[in-house]
């Protein structure tokens, strides 16, 4: 198989790029029959959202194409991401989010033919590796909210295959379970779920970036 190239996208590239990127979208994760249209209008309509956010950042991976994709931006000052969090948020997270010092890993996908090549691994380092941050979160959908059970059909690669399988990619990648995330605040920003979720709660990981 061909080799697969990484490359950083500015904010302007990735608006300039966005079909691309959500051909890559609908690819990975492969919404229910018919639902295809939806599905891809909902990722454009967050994604031209997401990178109004600061510190918007993005990597794709390229072959003959665009295969994969991992992007974030810094959380929200005012905390609102934090609004449904299931439970007391420790301090430490409230500061860090209140002085712009928390990165929010907000999607990561892969075409389902190229997965199992460590793609989103080397996605997420190289996305992660010159960050300027001291707390790195992601929300994923939970297992037992997914159609399939939650297992079947994944990646091993947090790739945008199920959630149990992106819950073993952020273990793998040295990520720890904080939280749960109330479904108000999560669809919008939860990935390795299935598209057209409205209403579901997310798994919240968090980890230190990479240096």
């Amino acid at each position: 198989m061909a080799e697969v190239y990484l490359r950083r996208l500015s904010r302007w590239q990735a608006e300039q790029q966005r079909d691309a990127v959500a051909d890559v979208y609908v690819g990975a994760y492969r919404g229910a029959a018919g639902a295809e249209h939806r599905d891809r209008q909902g990722f454009l309509h967050r994604l031209e959202q997401h990178v109004q956010h600061t510190g918007f950042d993005m990597m794709v991976a390229d072959t003959a194409g665009t295969v994969g994709c991992a992007y974030g931006f810094r959380v929200p000052r005012t905390g609102e991401w934090w609004s449904d969090f299931q439970g007391e948020l420790p301090t430490d997270i409230e500061e860090l989010t209140a002085s712009g010092r928390t990165f929010l890993l907000a999607e990561l996908m892969v075409l389902p033919v190229h997965r199992r090549r460590g793609i989103a691994t080397r996605l997420v380092e190289r996305l992660l590796i010159r960050l300027d941050a001291d707390l790195v979160v992601a929300a994923t959908g939970r297992a037992t909210d997914h159609p399939s059970g939650g297992s079947s059909g994944g990646s091993g690669d947090g790739d945008g295959g199920s959630p149990g399988a992106a819950a073993e990619a952020f273990r793998a990648w040295g990520w720890s379970r904080f939280g749960v995330l109330g479904p108000h605040t999560a669809p919008d920003t939860a990935f390795g779920r299935a598209p057209g979720a409205d209403s579901m709660a997310g798994e919240v990981w968090i980890r230190r970036p990479l240096r």
